[in-house]
């Protein structure tokens, strides 16, 4: 029987970056980079190696990973090892999520300036919602908050905007806390906050152009219509908090199981359309289109799309953190009590170096080398019950 052909992004890359290419020599070499990495992603030309079970033989390859955040293939591990991290930060309180968007007048300066945009982006966010926190109107005290970045609209059309997960509540200047309204069932006013969120960013954003370190001009009608910021009711409790930052800290701008199919000239891809109650919707379009609109969404090197601010900013939160419980009189989270590693090949149910077939002990007979860097990494750890050994051992 014939495997059935599956279709992903690297296909995609393979069959169509090359005339990509040639009409696009401006693209910036970090794109460039990108793509080649998740083009080669888990092939022979990244490395890897060749293990043999001791019991009865089965003979298995692994290719590495590219690694790359922008990899629908990679991320999975890096993802729970964030949400573990970030359950030692949870509070028994209300969360909500908020999430900022712009107007698609800006696109083009955010496109041609996505660095300095996107952190004009956080910054601004953050300033808005810290102010609205401190006005005892709302709270009166220092909240928190965790933002991260998307660029993307479910059809890869280029669209900023900013998930924020907020805690219903601030630390007070005494160290006591306090619920936001409602007893922590509601945030902010989203309208007010739409408003002076528009304001602030504008008036940013006309002196980074007037001293230059934005290059383009203010487009026209900026003030004509409101700016969308929405607030989602608020979370049921921690354990959804951390099911929904599963589903979106890590996320790529499409994932592999999108791509319905790819051939010499079009590519198809499912997505959801939220104007039509999320119903499916399939479009197909030129391969070379559906890099370039890929392509928007690669980040500028080393740039950090998931931030912490206020009371769980990097600076502060161990001593914040400790403050706010015991102020709620709740004792501080635990780590996990199985090694981190095993806790979390446990949950995405992987079994580094046990066969599939009998449950033996696989051995590592063979290094791949690494075509895609200068030194080849480094085999699996003997700790993640992988042995490099020429010889054949058996289950005990």
């Amino acid at each position: 029987m014939n495997k059935p052909v599956t279709h992903e992004l690297a296909t995609v890359i393979t069959n169509f970056l090359p005339t990509f290419n040639n009409k696009n020599s401006k693209l910036p070499a970090y794109k460039l980079r990108a793509l080649n990495a998740l083009q080669r992603c888990r092939t022979e030309y990244m490395g890897g190696h060749i293990e043999a079970c001791g019991c009865c033989g089965e003979i298995r390859t692994a290719y590495n990973s590219c690694r790359n955040r922008h990899c629908p293939k990679c991320g999975g591990v890096d993802k729970e090892k964030w949400i573990m991290a970030r359950q030692a930060d949870l509070l028994p309180v209300k969360y909500f999520h908020v999430v900022f968007t712009l107007p698609d007048k800006l696109n083009e300066l955010f496109q041609n300036n996505q660095a300095k945009m996107y952190n004009l982006l956080f910054a601004i966010v953050w300033e808005v919602l810290k102010g609205f926190g401190q006005t005892k109107k709302w709270i009166g005290g220092k909240i928190g908050a965790t933002a991260i970045l998307h660029t993307w609209g479910q059809n890869l059309w280029y669209h900023p905007h900013l998930h924020l997960i907020i805690p219903g509540g601030a630390l007070m200047p005494d160290g006591s806390w306090s619920h936001s309204r409602n007893k922590g069932k509601y945030l902010f006013k989203v309208e007010q906050l739409s408003s002076v969120f528009r304001a602030q960013f504008v008036k940013q954003l006309r002196i980074l152009i007037k001293e230059g370190q934005v290059q383009g001009i203010e487009p026209p009608g900026l003030f004509d219509k409101d700016w969308v910021v929405y607030a989602k009711k608020a979370f049921g409790g921690p354990k959804q908090v951390i099911s929904y930052l599963g589903r979106y800290t890590h996320r790529t701008a499409i994932s592999n199981d999108r791509v319905l199919e790819v051939n010499k000239n079009n590519v198809s891809f499912a997505w959801n359309d939220y104007k039509k109650d999320y119903s499916k919707q399939i479009t197909t379009i030129p391969g070379e289109e559906f890099l370039g609109l890929f392509c928007q969404h690669i980040l500028p090197p080393g740039f950090t799309r998931i931030r912490h601010y206020g009371f769980l900013s990097s600076a502060s939160k161990t001593r914040s953190l400790k403050i706010i419980r015991a102020a709620l009189k709740v004792a501080p989270k635990s780590g996990p009590d199985e090694d981190v590693m095993k806790a979390i090949f446990s949950k995405m149910g992987i079994q580094p170096g046990v066969c599939k077939s009998c449950g033996g002990k696989m051995l590592v007979v063979e290094i791949i080398p690494n075509r895609f860097k200068k030194k080849p990494r480094a085999p699996p750890n003997i700790k993640d019950g992988i042995n490099i050994h020429p010889g054949i051992a058996c289950k005990s």
